[in-house]
């Protein structure tokens, strides 16, 4: 698999690079996968799906950084997403940078996306001079909450939270906090 360019951020075995056209059909078909979406509140159609790569394009052009396309070589073009947003909600912890991925439900259990966090969260201490990264998930969710950990982010139990998004009563309201913080 040849990129257009060379990747922004890459690991021995991963890439992090923009998002292309051709990312969105196997975009879509993650988003539509009943168990990587198992976490969120709905599927996503492939409009949504669309959109969601513009919202992440529109981050990096409004900031220089964002959440990047995870590229395999040699294994897949696409295998999900890796990188940075601003929390665009109401909350204590606000205004914050999250870390935040997604993938392919055939390639969990490789260590892929801890591999690429762990990139991410390094790139965002030392090239983006970030004081402190966080990341949150549905209290359920132990297979992200396991890459937050691996990754070295701490639980912040005392600002675990309910999403704001979500109405009153949905199951995946709770959610809980993680922290990074730069080495001094």
């Amino acid at each position: 698999m040849v990129l257009e360019r060379e990747p922004e951020l890459a690991t021995a075995r991963v890439w992090l690079r923009r998002w292309r056209a051709d990312d969105s059909e196997p975009f879509a078909r993650i988003n539509s996968d009943p168990d990587v979406m198992r976490h969120f509140p709905a599927l996503l159609t492939r409009a949504e799906s669309d959109a969601l790569i513009g919202r992440f394009n529109a981050h990096f052009d409004d900031y220089g950084y964002g959440i990047w396309a995870l590229e395999i070589p040699g294994v897949t073009s696409l295998a999900g997403f890796v990188g940075f947003k601003h929390v665009d909600f109401d909350a204590p912890f606000a205004p914050a940078v999250e870390i935040g991925w997604r993938m392919r439900r055939d390639l969990w259990g490789q260590g892929y996306a801890t591999e690429a966090a762990d990139a991410v969260l390094a790139h965002g201490f030392d090239a983006l001079g970030f004081d402190e990264i966080i990341s949150f998930t549905t209290q359920d969710n132990m297979r992200s909450r396991a890459v937050m950990e691996r990754i070295g982010m701490m639980r912040d139990e005392a600002h675990d939270f309910d999403h704001p998004k979500l109405p009153l009563g949905h199951r995946q309201r709770p959610h809980v906090l993680y922290r990074a913080r730069r080495s001094a």
